[in-house]
């Protein structure tokens, strides 16, 4: 097994999956502390819902994924987040109701235009169908996130854990929620093709939550959940390999028997 494991190392496409697939993973978990800590976690999965809408009507008009995808799930995260924000007893209705529209609108166009078989890739995630293109993409998204990160960790900690106090300082922590929504939207966009719109909230979540448990600090909380992130990524990859099963589904299956052990033990 671990013979054959190698040996499938050895080819190209394998290599943009594991560093478009590893970039990506660490992304949204390092995204996923802020919005676990904010109480966003349903974001991830309503703009998922969004990006399946939008990847239908991109290939019902013959048009690049990505040219469609990352505008109308950028928009939607702020639309979300408004709502969230101006009212927050209706943050999660609002959700809801955006994901549902969202999922049947998908459905709607790709049924009635022919588009099932072309956009199934994308419900569970097509890792191993990755271009060079979308591993260029995957750096240089990474490299604006954690650019942002680095940045503006002060202002990110403040925002995650006091925003009443950030706000009496004059930081605009309406300014950084859009920021970190639309950063969101992309990594979800391209998290599509990784995990698949049904799966991406669970790369988003499931390393902040489960580094909940092994950190006591904001800064130990972002590395925790970034090394949980790379190593459910990895041993996913690996499962998914050896049991011939979807990418997407043996990454979120390798987050949640993690998540299930930290708790245990934990």
């Amino acid at each position: 097994m671990m013979s054959e494991l190698l040996e499938i190392l050895t080819y190209p496409f394998v290599y943009r999956a594991l560093i478009a697939g590893a970039l990506i993973s660490v992304c949204a978990s390092v995204l996923g502390v802020i919005l676990v800590l904010k109480h966003y976690s349903l974001i991830g999965h309503g703009l998922s819902e969004v990006g399946f809408a939008s990847l239908s009507i991109a290939s019902a008009l013959g048009l690049p994924v990505m040219l469609v995808s990352a505008p109308a799930v950028i928009i939607a995260s702020f639309v979300i987040m408004f709502v969230s924000q101006r009212f927050r007893a209706a943050g999660d209705i609002a959700i809801a109701i955006a994901s549902s529209a969202a999922l049947a609108l998908g459905v709607l166009v790709s049924s009635l235009t022919g588009q099932v078989s072309a956009v199934s890739n994308y419900l569970f995630g097509s890792v191993l169908a990755l271009s060079d293109g979308d591993m260029i993409l995957a750096v240089m998204l990474s490299l604006i996130v954690m650019g942002v990160f680095i940045v503006f960790y002060n202002r990110l900690f403040l925002l995650a854990y006091n925003e009443d106090y950030a706000r009496s300082l004059g930081i605009n922590t309406t300014l950084y929620q859009f920021v970190i929504s639309a950063l969101t939207a992309l990594v979800v966009v391209m998290g599509m093709r990784i995990t698949g719109t049904l799966l991406i909230s669970g790369i988003i979540i499931l390393p902040a939550v489960t580094a909940r448990r092994l950190a006591s600090g904001f800064r130990s909380l972002v590395v925790m959940s970034g090394i949980v992130s790379l190593v459910s990524f990895v041993l996913g990859l690996a499962v998914s390999f050896m049991i011939n099963i979807p990418a997407g589904a043996g990454v979120i299956l390798a987050n949640t028997v993690i998540l299930i052990l930290v708790r245990v033990i934990f």
